[in-house]
């Protein structure tokens, strides 16, 4: 019997390989998922040998597989989401499940969400649901996307789930945008002006030295000029140590984010650092806050969407304490109580979280919650931009000051000595 060697997902997205027994390629597929797998690659491992006189066609030109380059084939949060919302709108319509992946499928523009869709479409007409076909794509529908479609289509409310995964996804893609674009502007300012003052340092200031030991005849130069050249001459003769120290804090950094310590060192300093630490905080609770209330409002259990937000969350430290949740309520406690016990969450964030469990309202408040995380890290973001830009305007305006005025306090000696 033929053997056939296999790639393949379980409901969990991990992927599997190995090979499988079967009569043919269609035979090994059902194979696989009768185990619970969820094949995207199967392949037969004997070499088929031609029949005699007939030599095998090469697959020159057309006949050729033309695969694009990986990051042609990307798919971005705003072309799932958009694609989520064209779906639930599908399915309201009364549209059946089938024919409205039919239809996004000859829309869609992305080849990687094209093929995927028609990939779905494929193992629903085979008998599979539509999570189980989405959880052969992990890397497009991740675990928070199919456990909602799961519980979606087990409640009967597969159009209702989308359109609050497309809300989801909008507003986590909203949030961080804002967050990128109030660390965007001060971190390319910075550059531009690092990059102006080294080249003022190593290719103009070292040609006034030379002018005014010309001019000034043995004379002495001013403190501040001294000092401003002094500079200039460790820059230019020591650059290959500073910015061998910049790669290595770099590949330091790096080497850190592969390691849990290094990334609960990593996290603690950036929540650590002036004004940005905060941003950085309150944008994580929003979108810990968003996640848990639409699973929990899609009718996920708790513990399951506890360990799915946990995969969702940049933060280590606040993925620690979601940890600490997860385990408490597994315990048989409330969700209150480690929110209050842990410092990383505000005492109003407690506050909802335990009015929300005594009102047997706890998606809503949660929601409630994100929505007043979104609303300050949009002020904060306004506040940022507008104390960040003068700020930086006002140390460019006086480190060049500084130099201009190193380079001028000599020019009025020469002046006077000319007179």
């Amino acid at each position: 019997m033929p053997k056939f060697r296999y790639t393949a997902h379980d409901i969990n997205g991990e992927e599997k390989s190995g090979t499988v027994n079967a009569a043919n390629k269609d035979a090994a597929i059902s194979q696989l998922r009768n185990k619970g797998l969820f094949p995207t690659d199967v392949m037969g491992t004997e070499l088929k040998i031609p029949p005699a006189g007939k030599p095998p066609k090469a697959r020159v030109g057309l006949d050729m597989e033309i695969r694009l380059p990986a990051f042609l084939s990307v798919v971005r949060p705003k072309q799932l989401m958009i694609m989520t919302r064209q779906m639930a709108t599908l399915i309201h319509a009364g549209l059946p499940l089938l024919r409205s992946l039919q239809v996004l499928k000859r829309q869609e523009k992305n080849p990687a969400l094209k093929k995927a869709l028609n990939n779905v479409a494929e193992s629903i007409e085979s008998g599979s649901t539509l999570a189980e076909a989405l959880g052969s794509h992990p890397r497009i529908f991740n675990r928070l996307y199919i456990n909602m479609i799961k519980a979606g289509e087990a409640g009967g409310l597969l159009d209702v789930v989308l359109e609050r995964l497309a809300t989801y996804m909008e507003k986590a893609e909203r949030v961080k945008n804002k967050v990128k674009s109030a660390m965007t502007y001060p971190i390319v300012v910075l550059t531009a002006s690092t990059g102006i003052m080294i080249f003022l340092m190593v290719a103009i200031i070292p040609k006034f030295e030379s002018i005014f030991a010309d001019m000034l005849e043995g004379r002495s130069l001013p403190t501040l000029t001294l000092y401003v050249m002094g500079i200039s001459e460790k820059i230019k003769g020591e650059w290959p140590v500073i910015f061998g120290a910049i790669a290595g804090l770099i590949v330091l950094v790096e080497i850190l984010k592969r390691f849990r310590i290094g990334r609960i060192i990593l996290d603690s300093l950036k929540l650590a650092t002036p004004l940005i630490g905060n941003l950085s905080r309150m944008s994580a609770l929003a979108r810990f806050a968003r996640t848990l209330g639409t699973l929990l409002e899609s009718g996920v259990p708790i513990l399951q969407a506890l360990t799915i937000v946990k995969e969702t969350l940049n933060s280590e430290i606040i993925s620690k304490a979601v940890q600490d949740i997860h385990d408490s309520i597994k315990e048989g406690e409330s969700m209150a109580a480690p929110v209050d016990a842990n410092r990383i969450f505000p005492p109003i964030f407690g506050g909802m979280v335990e009015v929300g469990e005594e009102t047997g309202e706890l998606p809503a408040m949660l929601l409630k919650t994100a929505d007043m995380y979104e609303d300050e890290v949009d002020n904060t973001v306004a506040a940022l931009s507008s104390i960040i830009e003068p700020l930086l305007i006002v140390l460019l305006a006086v480190v060049v000051g500084t130099i201009v005025i190193a380079m001028f306090l000599p020019m009025v000696s020469i002046i006077g000595n000319l007179s």
